[in-house]
């Protein structure tokens, strides 16, 4: 073997290249080809999207933190919001388990509505483990930002994916999606619940997306749907893309309502 044949490296294993600007729609095509091929070998139909801030903490720890704050003077203020928010991530541990219950009991081939979050900490690991305690598999879809820890354990590991391009990652959101429930979140959550909206407001989306805003009095307080139309920029009907509601049983009874009419295709029961 000549000199020159030993150094020669080809394309797809030249790292130097791969990184490159110019090999940039080969690592978009990578976050799309990869995961395709992971949730079809595993035969992950579609998915129940859970979106929230990565900051709100298990019930327990919010107490310890507030706790912890009485004894060392630390920000009570903050503490006990921490405690307060906390019954979200238990909400959404709650419904995550329900309705992987119930996706489990509708004896189909397919794995059918899968518990999918950003696989991060907060409401995201909440919903992961909510469907984990019911043995059911679940989807984590993380990106590469710096913060330490992003991931949460509780993410089934054939399917936990990690993106580079946050449109990848929301392609794959809103994809497999045939139901999304949106947790109080900050700006990843509100880009990631606009971004639906938009799509369902102009029909670019087709299918049916049943969408939940979990936390009445958040959602009112930092989003005024109601100003959007008296200012004439969304239209009344637009209020309707959205199911409000503070109650872990409404919105069960709601999705899985809606997955029978417009997924299934059946009648859904009398709940």
């Amino acid at each position: 073997m000549t000199e020159s044949a030993r150094r020669s490296v080809k394309s797809y294993s030249n790292q130097g290249f791969l990184n490159s600007k110019d090999a940039r729609v080969l690592r978009i095509l990578a976050e799309y080809l990869e995961p395709k091929s992971r949730f079809e070998r595993l035969k992950v139909d579609d998915t129940i999207v859970f979106m929230g801030s990565a900051r709100i903490l298990p019930s327990d720890q919010a107490g310890d933190a507030l706790r912890k704050a009485e004894e060392d003077g630390g920000d009570l203020e903050s503490a006990r919001m921490g405690v307060t928010m906390s019954a979200y991530y238990e909400a959404a541990r709650g419904l995550a388990f329900r309705l992987t219950q119930w996706s489990k009991n509708l004896d189909l081939k397919e794995r059918r509505f899968v518990v999918c979050t950003g696989g991060g900490p907060g409401i995201m690991e909440a919903a992961n483990r909510g469907a984990a305690e019911a043995s059911g598999l679940n989807v984590g879809l993380t990106i590469s930002i710096p913060i330490e820890e992003f991931d949460n354990q509780y993410v089934t590991r054939e399917l936990a994916f990690h993106f580079h391009y946050f449109f990848m990652r929301k392609f794959w959101f809103a994809y497999l999606a045939k139901a999304v429930i949106v947790f109080p979140g900050g700006f990843g959550t509100l880009d990631e619940l606009f971004e639906l909206l938009t799509l369902v407001q102009t029909k670019k989306m087709r299918k049916a997306m049943p969408i939940v805003l979990f936390g009445t009095e958040y959602w009112r307080e930092v989003v005024d749907f109601d100003a959007l139309v008296r200012h004439g920029t969304i239209s009344a009907p637009d209020l309707a893309l959205v199911h409000r509601t503070d109650s872990v049983d409404d919105a069960y009874d709601w999705i899985v309502r809606q997955l029978f009419e417009h997924a299934l295709g059946q009648p859904g029961p009398t709940l």
